[in-house]
Formats: structure tokens, C-alpha cells, sequence
């Protein structure tokens, strides 16, 4: 064999090593991404289609799905608890979220100033995301603000006698807002994390320019930081679309009183397990999707007139 076949019988070689090689790269990848993939077909799209079939039949979990059309659609129109659940759910969004953001951005920028025990003071307020969510905490918040909890013992220093906070229709709502705003350490945590991102230099010179501590939070910290608030304000608004625990545990399940809680998860739960409507309920949920779809994109809209990257 010639110098050149030998050549090129090695070249054959080396393409023929590597495709084997890619081969198995594939195969492995594969393998990993399997149980993946299973999960996501089995537990994610396999159930949303179902759920997409049911919001179109009449299924009460006992007998064989009946399909009736747009009739549950068209049942929506009219459903005035449907209504009340949606009024109660945008006015806790809308009221909660941007306290509870406000409140995680404040404490985030006392906490960038050096504290001695940071670490401390950051795993301490970042606790209560942990179990704000939980059923004990929510528990304990509907004895905290009963009629003889612990809020109105406190307000009874001051010789106020406070009502049961929770079986009032006009305060309810507030107690489980007060929760959500409680549990404020995810995003302060990530505040946290973005303000260290900011360059020092740019506060120097705006000192060396006579600028004070807010025209510096309002020039500098707010545009620079405007991405992470944007990252929080979606994740909030996701989360908070599909508040369910609190409400379900301080109302009893009922969204009591006088609906005053009664929140759109909730409300989708009693249609399903409770009066077992679940084609019903299978289209409150498409509704609920739709909803944060809308929320989320109208949020990634707006996003180029008020969040800045900095590149």
C-alpha cells in the first residue's frame, strides 16, 4: 500500500472512531435524558391533555366523561362565585405582591450595607419562605389573628379590643395578604444577590457629584437592579395566581367568610373534589393558564420601557 492509501485509510479510520464515539455520546445522553422525558410526557403533557378533554364534558370522577361542548365555557359567563373568585384573587396579586417586594427590596439594601452576622440575619429572614407556604404556619396565622390570638393580646396593651380577624369579610383577606408579605425571603434573597452586583464605583462618583443616599437609589440602584425586580415580579405573579394553602386552611376550605377569601384555586378545588364537577374544573384551570399566560406576557411587554440590562 502506497504512502497515500495508508493516508487515507487512516483518515477512514479516525471518521469511522468518531462517529462510533458520537455514537455512544448519544446514546448515553439519551439514556440520561430518558427518565427525563418519560417523567415529562407521563406527568406534564399526558395530564394537560386530559385535562384539555375534560374542560369540553360533563365528568363527575364516577361515571364516563359525557362531552357537552362549549357549555362549560359558556357556564363561566354567568358563574358569579366564578367572579368573586377572580376579583379576589387579582386584589391579593395586586395589593400583596408589591408590599411583599417592597418590603424584600428595603431589607435587602439595609442588609448590603456590611452587618456584622449577615449570614445569620439572611438565613433568619429567609425562613419564614420556608414555611409560609406550609399548613402549620397557616394554622397558627388563623390562631394568631382569632378572636383571642396573639395580634389582638397585643392590641389589648393599648386597651383595644380587636374582633376575630379572620371570620371578619372586610379584614380576612388582609390576614392572608399579611402572610404573603411575611414570607418576603426568596426575593430578598435574590435582591440581595443582585445589589452585590453593582459596581461601587458608580455610588462614589455620584457621592463626588453631591448625589444623596435616594437620588443614588434612584438613578442607580433601582435601573441597575431593574432586571432582577422584573425576575421577582413574574415569579411572584405566578405564584400568587395559584395561592392556595393559606386561604383553604385560614377560611376552612369554605373561602369564607361571605367568599371574602375565596380564591381562584380554591374555588377550582371545590368544583372538583367537592361538588365533583371535574370537567368544570378541568376548564377553570385552562382559564387559569390562560390567565398567567396573559399576565406574564403583558409583563414581558411593557419589560423594555422600565427594565434596563446592563451590557
Amino acid at each position: 500500500m502506497t504512502a497515500l492509501g495508508e493516508l487515507r485509510a487512516l483518515g477512514t479510520g479516525q471518521r469511522r472512531h468518531a462517529i462510533d464515539s458520537d455514537t455512544r455520546d448519544n446514546r448515553a445522553a439519551a439514556g440520561f435524558l430518558a427518565p427525563w422525558l418519560i417523567g415529562l410526557l407521563l406527568i406534564t403533557i399526558g395530564p394537560m391533555i386530559a385535562s384539555l378533554y375534560l374542560a369540553f364534558t360533563d365528568y363527575n370522577l364516577l361515571e364516563n366523561p359525557r362531552f357537552i361542548g362549549t357549555d362549560n365555557i359558556t357556564q363561566m359567563l354567568s358563574d358569579e362565585r366564578l367572579a368573586s373568585s377572580l376579583g379576589v384573587t387579582f386584589t391579593y396579586v395586586l395589593v400583596s405582591l408589591p408590599i411583599q417586594l417592597a418590603v424584600a427590596l428595603a431589607l435587602a439594601v439595609v442588609l448590603d450595607r456590611g452587618l456584622r452576622g449577615l449570614a445569620f440575619y439572611r438565613s433568619a429572614l429567609y425562613l419564614p419562605s420556608l414555611l409560609g407556604s406550609s399548613v402549620a404556619i397557616a394554622v397558627l396565622w388563623r390562631l394568631v389573628f382569632g378572636k383571642e390570638g396573639l395580634f389582638n393580646a397585643f392590641l389589648g396593651i393599648f386597651g383595644i379590643e380587636g374582633p376575630s380577624w379572620v371570620a371578619s369579610p372586610d379584614t380576612a383577606l388582609g390576614t392572608i395578604m399579611a402572610l404573603n408579605v411575611w414570607t418576603f425571603g426568596a426575593p430578598m434573597v435574590i435582591f440581595l444577590a443582585g445589589l452585590r452586583q453593582i459596581p461601587r464605583q458608580y455610588y462614589e462618583a455620584s457621592a463626588t457629584d453631591g448625589a444623596g443616599k435616594w437620588r443614588q437609589f434612584r438613578s442607580i440602584t433601582l435601573p441597575l437592579l431593574s432586571p432582577i425586580i422584573f425576575f421577582n415580579l413574574v415569579l411572584g405573579v405566578i405564584g400568587s395566581f395559584q395561592s392556595f394553602t393559606q386561604a383553604f386552611i385560614v377560611s376552612g376550605g369554605t373561602g369564607g367568610p361571605a367568599d371574602s377569601t375565596l380564591f381562584f384555586s380554591l374555588y377550582l378545588y371545590q368544583e372538583a373534589f367537592a361538588s365533583f364537577r371535574m370537567g368544570y374544573a378541568s376548564a377553570l384551570a385552562w382559564l387559569l393558564l390562560l390567565i398567567i399566560g396573559a399576565s406574564t406576557a403583558i409583563m414581558f411587554w411593557t419589560s423594555k420601557w422600565w427594565v434596563f440590562y446592563n451590557e
